[in-house]
């Protein structure tokens, strides 16, 4: 899923991604979307299913990898 900037940057919501690890299923999201993505990685928080994760995470078929751009607000 993405959310914010990230969502700007892919032009949806969600996709379907394979990967066997979470860094596989984001790098393999960059290879899809670009280099605008690519930008906002760095800043992005990574979850899967709702928890943080790191990117040696292994990810199953029904699993969610989340990007969380920063937030802000008042």
């Amino acid at each position: 899923m993405f959310f914010g900037p990230a969502r700007d940057a892919t032009g949806t919501r969600a996709t379907l991604v394979e990967g066997r690890t979470v860094g596989d299923v984001v790098a393999a999201t960059v290879e899809r979307y670009g280099e605008e993505l690519a930008r906002l990685l760095p800043t992005c928080r990574v979850w899967l299913n709702g928890d943080p994760t790191t990117p040696e995470t292994p990810v199953g078929q029904k699993d969610e990898v989340a990007l969380l751009p920063p937030v802000s607000g008042g």
